[in-house]
């Protein structure tokens, strides 16, 4: 520690405030806030320092800088804001250099409802942030097709009206605009109207509709039937909308709900927007985090972020791990929502199942943030690293083995098995199975014959199980390959079905299936698996029923080989066929000689 540092760590006051760190060229590496900053930033000089990153991070500090508030809320305030200036090496920092857009009401006695990436404090409201730009144009889609907002950039007040200074648009000729700039709707009805898409754009569509009901009701009691149809049809666009909402509580409360995954320095944090107890919104946050950050951190983090700039605060913001400072956000969170505000940590019943379902949305992001890294790397099969996730593997499925069973009506029983290798096919490897201890259509036991077959050798020969074996079919199928590698000596191997009728993926054990997204590669592999295993199968099926047929049915028919048999197969299709064709047709295939041969050998079956 130099002298300069010294001396002013000596004399640190007890005042709440923000401290800065500096490192030896003069950036800013941390921004920290305090209730008493001689007390909080003593302790990073300790010996007995937290973790190893807050270690590597003191030898760094080379100077220090402080600012002084009158509280620890204006502190936290004042941290995010310098967060998100200087971006310090050692804060955990959003991911995205980039503005996240909101929707935009702004305070005009006309309001214009727009997109913007620019937050400015005049008056206007904001709604937002949105993190998925395609959620946010599907929003404003929604608004312009149900209210007649005004899309033009028009000065509009009632001294330019009164002028005549502007003109109507096509909107207004097109039903989606009322004409505001010449005075066709009053400022208090568009403003009505506006009051109307705040609601919706706060989740309380239900709320709005209820309020319609009523107008619509007066309208029709005061015989305008213009009016109220026109209100009718505006709340069935909104009837339809709510309908896409799912329901996630009975309570009908306001809430949030926010939960983080992270592994190394990748994060994911999701949210998910509850109004009258509907899910109206989900949200994301990439937040770049050190390595060995404090989870209680990376939520405080998370949390000052998300709702630092224009977004409304709920009544209860439901999460899986308490935040560091929690006291003080809670303040923070008062003053901006002007009410009381509060953590909530369920541990059993509706609002557990919603807390585990961000959570799982989180590890998504996460999951498909690290397999983008891969996929950019060129390290590794994209779908094989989907895959290693939606099935929770501990390795890579790098070996995939997948079984078939074909036969039709019980007869020439026969299986396959297809080799995938990195995500590809392994033709070398693929093998076929003439089933020959099962009598008559029975998979399960057919099933079971072939899992014995294919892995006894490989017990015996001491080579190693794929990383994955997959059988076609569901529950009744796997229970039975499960039971044949218990039975053979296997304890450690991952095996699954893959069932057809719903593309439904099942793990031993489990009765439900497996909760995999169904855009998910890694799925999709899993179907291009089965369909070439099921096409293996069936081609080997066919080639044998084939030949049981030539050599059985034809072949018996003396002065017919095979070579014959075969030309009058692959021309005609079948026996049936063969029969029913004309004595034409069949001179032209084989000649007259064995046409006539067949024609008597027909005639003595009919007549014998």
């Amino acid at each position: 520690m130099n002298a300069k540092l010294e001396t002013k760590i000596k004399n640190l006051p007890s005042n709440p405030g923000i401290y800065q760190f500096l490192n030896d060229k003069g950036r800013v590496i941390y921004v920290g806030k305090a209730n008493n900053l001689k007390n909080r930033v003593r302790s990073y000089f300790h010996e007995n320092l937290s973790s190893p990153k807050t270690t590597i991070m003191v030898k760094k500090i080379n100077d220090l800088e402080l600012i002084i508030t009158d509280n620890e809320i204006e502190a936290l305030v004042l941290e995010n804001n310098l967060i998100k200036k200087f971006k310090p090496r050692y804060n955990v920092n959003l991911k995205d250099d980039k503005s996240f857009p909101y929707i935009k009401v702004t305070k005009e006695p006309y309001p214009r409802v727009y997109p913007t990436r620019r937050v400015i404090k005049d008056g206007s409201k904001y709604f937002g942030p949105y993190t998925d730009v395609k959620n946010m144009k599907t929003s404003l889609r929604m608004i312009n097709e149900v209210f007649k907002i005004r899309s033009c950039k028009l000065d509009i007040t009632q001294e330019s009206i009164d002028k005549e200074k502007f003109k109507v648009c096509l909107d207004y000729h097109i039903k989606k605009c009322d004409g505001p700039c010449e005075g066709l709707i009053s400022e208090i009805n568009y403003n009505e109207m506006v009051n109307e898409v705040v609601k919706v754009l706060k989740g309380k569509t239900d709320e709005l509709i209820k309020d319609l009901n009523l107008k619509m009701n007066l309208s029709v009691e005061q015989l305008e039937f213009e009016k109220a149809a026109e209100i009718r049809d505006k709340i069935n666009q909104l009837a339809a909308i709510s309908s896409r909402q799912k329901v996630v509580s009975d309570d009908l409360e306001d809430r949030d709900v926010i939960s983080i995954a992270y592994e190394g320095k990748d994060s994911a944090c999701s949210i998910f927007n509850i109004r009258s107890g509907k899910l109206v919104g989900k949200k994301q946050l990439r937040l770049a985090i050190g390595e060995g950050e404090e989870e209680t951190d990376i939520y405080s983090a998370a949390i000052k972020f998300y709702y630092g700039e224009f977004v409304e605060v709920p009544k209860e913001i439901l999460l899986d791990v308490q935040p560091s400072d929690s006291e003080t956000f809670l303040k923070w969170l008062d003053s901006k929502s002007e009410r009381k505000v509060k953590f909530i940590f369920p541990q059993r019943g509706d609002l557990k199942s919603l807390v585990k379902m961000c959570k799982e949305n989180a590890i998504l992001q996460l999951k498909e943030l690290q397999l983008q890294k891969m996929k950019a790397e060129g390290s590794v099969n994209y779908s094989i690293s989907a895959l290693k996730r939606d099935l929770r593997l501990k390795d890579l499925p790098k070996k995939i083995e997948c079984f078939d069973i074909s036969n039709l009506q019980g007869t020439d029983s026969v299986a396959s098995m297809v080799v995938f290798e990195n995500g590809k096919p392994k033709k070398s490897q693929y093998r076929k199975f003439i089933i020959k201890d099962v009598n008559g259509p029975d998979d399960f036991l057919s099933m079971q014959e072939v899992i014995r077959r294919r892995y006894s050798k490989l017990k015996e020969e001491n080579i190693s199980l794929p990383e994955l074996i997959m059988v076609d079919g569901g529950k009744g199928q796997l229970s039975s390959a499960v039971e044949v590698l218990n039975e053979i000596g296997y304890s450690d191997y991952n095996i699954i079905g893959l069932a057809k009728r719903l593309e439904e993926v099942f793990l031993p054990g489990q009765s439900d299936p497996a909760s995999i997204p169904k855009t998910s590669s890694g799925l999709k592999l899993l179907q291009q698996i089965r369909n070439e295993a099921h096409r293996f199968a069936v081609t080997f099926h066919r080639d044998r029923r084939s030949k049981r047929t030539i050599k059985t049915e034809l072949t018996d028919i003396k002065g017919i080989g095979s070579s014959t048999a075969y030309k009058l197969l692959k021309e005609l299709g079948s026996l049936s066929a063969i029969k029913a064709s004309e004595y034409d047709k069949l001179v032209t295939i084989i000649g007259k000689k064995k046409a006539d041969i067949l024609i008597n050998h027909f005639k003595e079956e009919i007549n014998g």
